[in-house]
């Protein structure tokens, strides 16, 4: 019971990156692709239908999380406390900057809320890598499940580590670029003309940075890590996804070069989505690793709710995950096809 709640939670954040990471990506790419106000209204255009969507994933998977794991929720919530903050502070940051910017026809507001718009999609792509290296380094869990982490200590990983050090730079690194990537083949697919084409430039020149970053992502794990490797080299399916990941990541290169927007597209998606995969079939049973003593970790076994709890709202489940995707599939319906000035659907933004 307590593994397919842990399937159903790692499905629901990992549609959240993809989803809404494209948003993030395009926000991180928008100084640079748009030249004009014209194309700036297109690239805003292109995810003003959607991006409040994409966001429920992130408020289902909290609310998951408080569900089955509720001890894991209360620890992460209460160490993470100042990471949650600037995490809800970008993320309205984002929304006001999409929704004010075209309130007042002055170019200095418009500059002021596009500089809020790039700032908070970086910081939450940078954000998001951080707190998925901490998942895997590990974070100093006492005897009654909870802890404290300081911005930084002395930037390396052991038993007092802090929310900043070299690998969970790492990570944040390597979720910027991936999500700058994606966003970039989602802009490509979504644009026509000279936008489209620095969609394409972006998204061909990002994959080699890409590469390197999850290399040394793959090279630095076992050592901040040891036990990552374990569920592999017993259950070696998983090994599956890293098989995906990288076809996605061929199918990714391919699909650039030959101009195939959709398909590179659905390659970015598979690439971030086979990325998030891998670590948490790695960090299973795992929701929270103590780095002082591994009998103070919080795992999917001591820190699940009742079973008669989990039993009542698995009837739940399949009706609220079914709900939210038919939605996504219907918006993403209804606004398919490359955006123009004449079909833009938040044309005075």
């Amino acid at each position: 019971m307590e593994t397919l709640w842990y399937v159903a939670l790692t499905l629901v954040l990992t549609m959240y990156v993809v989803l809404d990471g494209y948003d993030l990506g395009v926000a991180m790419l928008f100084p640079f692709v748009a030249t004009d106000e014209a194309e700036r209204r297109l690239v805003r255009a292109a995810i003003g239908p959607v991006w409040t969507g994409n966001e429920v994933w992130l408020i289902a998977g909290s609310a998951l999380l408080f569900l089955s794991f509720p001890k894991a929720y209360a620890a992460g919530f209460s160490g993470f406390y100042l990471g949650l903050m600037i995490l809800l502070w970008l993320l309205m940051g984002r929304g006001l900057a999409f929704e004010l910017r075209g309130y007042v026809e002055h170019p200095l507001w418009r500059r002021f809320w596009d500089t809020i718009f790039f700032d908070a999609g970086l910081a939450l792509a940078f954000l998001i890598g951080l707190f998925t290296g901490n998942v895997i380094r590990g974070v100093p869990l006492d005897a009654e499940g909870y802890f404290f982490l300081p911005l930084w200590t002395d930037f390396r990983p052991g038993l007092s580590p802090g929310i900043l050090d070299w690998f969970t730079l790492l990570t944040g690194l390597t979720m910027v670029v991936l999500l700058a990537l994606h966003g970039a083949s989602y802009l490509a697919m979504k644009t026509v003309g000279p936008l489209q084409e620095r969609g394409r430039t972006v998204a061909r020149y990002a994959t080699f940075p890409a590469v390197l970053l999850l290399s040394a992502f793959v090279a630095a794990v076992p050592f901040v890590r040891a036990t990552f490797s374990v569920n592999f080299e017993t259950h070696p399916v998983g090994y599956v996804w890293v098989v995906v990941g990288l076809t996605a990541l061929a199918s990714l290169f391919v699909n650039q070069a030959r101009h195939r927007q959709v398909a590179a597209f659905a390659s970015s998606s598979l690439l971030v989505a086979s990325f998030l995969i891998v670590i948490a079939w790695g960090t299973y049973p795992n929701l929270l690793i103590a780095t002082t003593d591994p009998a103070h970790s919080v795992t999917i076994h001591n820190g699940s709710a009742g079973k008669d709890g989990l039993q009542a709202a698995l009837w739940w489940l399949p009706l609220g995950l079914a709900v939210v995707v038919l939605y996504q599939i219907l918006i993403h319906r209804i606004f398919a096809g490359p955006v123009t000035p004449t079909s833009q659907p938040m044309s005075g933004h």
